[in-house]
């Protein structure tokens, strides 16, 4: 089964091919983050034009890069939620409409889904049951993974998730957008001279909260003026040993209360290298496993919907003719959704 896939959920627009047989065959994708880098963040309505602009011809290029043709194509997946309501809507409309055209049956994904299971599309892909820690823009979250749809949520985050609170961190810093990047770069070159608070490092539950830490910077700033470079370094470092001091004890805990001994890491957050080294060296202390996608995969792409989509219509065997009946190719969007409400296939 050859899923043609788009992920369209903020300000990135990918497209892919994914043959169930075969594997990955092409994937591009699009960032507009020079585009909203004007405005120190994302302009959902600028977000959702440019994904108009991209889609077609970003399609175009992965079907070129395949050596297929639209007739080749036996499914359709796109990125149905959670994502901003106007960026959706055109991946989703899109989707959808190529799906009717080409008589093919087409399912919405669930954007955390994508990235909880990017990880399979390593030459050694992780197998099943794992511990996920999903660290992707506003989600800060660690899963029970028994299989697709079947997850079970273990912590979540209170307040800001740490992709976020690596964004305001920087801004406080006068980095720029995207922060996140421009803050794990600034950390590399500074060194231990503040301290941050490590919220909820040692509760009994497996929660998340960045918020406060956010507030810590704040106050560390106000009382640091005037800011210098080495300063800035300083502080950069420091918060950036604190969220993945944090993000590495709930890890390690969640795999000891569950009796696993395997870990998958996805999201932005995850290509942070500091994580990385933190979590290879907990996990091999500890004798278990620790998978991630490839670099370009951490970030939204539309290889992981094309992944995702296609293992759950291969579980439903899903021809064309599903999608014949009156109305079938209907669609909504859902900009709120609770990743452990999705149901195996």
């Amino acid at each position: 089964m050859l899923v043609l896939g788009f992920e369209s959920s903020c300000d990135e627009t990918g497209v892919a091919l994914y043959d169930t047989e075969l594997g990955l065959l092409s994937h591009a994708l699009h960032s507009q983050v020079e585009m909203h880098a004007e405005f120190g963040g994302v302009v959902p309505e600028l977000a959702s034009r440019d994904h108009i602009r991209r889609a077609l011809p970003l399609t175009e290029i992965v079907l070129k890069q395949a050596n297929k043709i639209l007739k080749d194509i036996d499914a359709i997946a796109y990125t149905q939620g959670p994502g901003l309501a106007g960026a959706l809507l055109v991946g989703t409309s899109i989707a959808q409409s190529l799906a009717f055209a080409l008589n093919v049956p087409s399912l919405g994904v669930h954007h955390l889904e994508g990235h909880l299971l990017a990880p399979l599309l390593e030459a050694n892909p992780p197998q099943f049951p794992f511990i996920a820690l999903l660290v992707s823009g506003g989600h800060s979250q660690l899963m029970r993974v028994d299989g697709i749809g079947e997850y079970e949520l273990l912590g979540d985050t209170l307040d800001d998730a740490a992709g976020e609170a690596f964004d305001k961190t920087a801004k406080l810093l006068g980095l720029g957008y995207p922060g996140g990047p421009a803050l794990a770069k600034l950390a590399t070159l500074g060194s231990a001279h503040f301290t941050l608070p490590r919220p909820k490092l040692n509760s009994k539950d497996l929660n998340f909260s960045f918020s406060g830490l956010k507030t810590a910077v704040l106050t560390l700033v106000n009382n640091n003026q005037p800011l210098t470079d080495d300063i800035k370094k300083n502080i950069a470092w420091e918060f950036q040993e604190a969220v993945t001091e944090i993000l590495t004890t709930k890890c390690m805990a969640a795999l000891r209360e569950t009796g696993l001994d395997s870990l998958v890491v996805s999201g932005g957050v995850g290509a942070n290298t500091r994580l990385r080294e933190r979590l290879n060296a907990a996990t091999k202390k500890k004798l278990c496993k620790v998978s991630y996608p490839r670099l370009e995969f951490c970030t939204d792409n539309g290889a992981m919907i094309a992944f995702a989509g296609a293992m759950r219509l291969k579980a439903h065997a899903l021809q064309a003719n599903n999608h014949e009946a009156a109305g079938a190719y209907a669609f909504s969007i859902k900009p709120r959704w609770n990743l452990a409400e999705l149901t195996k296939p």
